[in-house]
């Protein structure tokens, strides 16, 4: 039933609601003073576009996310839900080590209980989906996302990746919803291997280097 209600809904979307799903839109646009992330073009979307968006990010505090929500929902057409998506890389309210230092410590049952406490945090306020974790294979010191990352072995990353993404959103999606958040790792793939290692530069890679090293960094792999 709820399959065919879904794709009932999805056949009454037009193009343009469907591409705006696909969409996020920063914090700003909706709660003034939200951080800044991306262009700002508020001024070229009306309200109805942005009720539209699939998600946005850096709105928290459940104030703020229930107002918001209501607003948009009230201006979807079909009155579908905003997602609220946060960076949750090492701690939301409490503060924990660097995936960098937790890489160091080879302990996958801390890193569980780390990201379990994050989601626990981040999902009482509002949000749905944590930017986490960073699985990118980082062998450049001189990069400046290196420590978001749990280090240059494919094995290890994948090892305490598979574990963080326990964490967040536990074993199955029943199992205490108001304590969990989505998942969603990052960045794949070889984001984490640019030339001379400034970011956003080009990288040459090639296919073996990509399936030897970087697809085996995947929870799946492991």
């Amino acid at each position: 039933m709820k399959e065919e209600k879904l794709q009932g809904l999805l056949e009454s979307m037009t193009l343009k609601e469907k591409a705006f799903q696909l969409t996020q839109a920063p914090g700003l646009f909706y709660v003034e003073g939200a951080e800044i992330v991306g262009t700002d073009v508020r001024d070229d979307l009306t309200e109805e576009e942005l009720a539209m968006m699939g998600s946005t990010l850096y709105i928290y505090g459940q104030e703020h996310v229930k107002e918001v929500q209501e607003r948009c929902m009230a201006n979807h057409p079909h009155h579908i839900p905003i997602l609220f998506m946060m960076d949750v890389i090492h701690g939301y309210r409490t503060v924990f080590p660097i995936p960098l230092g937790m890489g160091a410590s080879f302990d996958p049952a801390g890193a569980e209980e780390m990201m379990r406490i994050s989601a626990a945090e981040s999902s009482a306020e509002g949000i749905h989906v944590a930017f986490s974790p960073m699985l990118d294979l980082v062998r450049d010191p001189r990069w400046g996302r290196v420590l978001e990352s749990t280090g240059e072995d494919p094995y290890l990353n994948g090892v305490l990746g598979k574990a963080m993404v326990k964490g967040l959103q536990g074993e199955k999606a029943e199992h205490h919803p108001d304590e969990r958040v989505s998942a969603c790792i990052k960045h794949f793939a070889a984001y984490g291997a640019p030339d001379g290692g400034r970011d956003y530069q080009n990288s040459e890679l090639s296919e073996h280097t990509l399936r030897e090293y970087f697809s085996s960094c995947l929870p799946g792999r492991c």
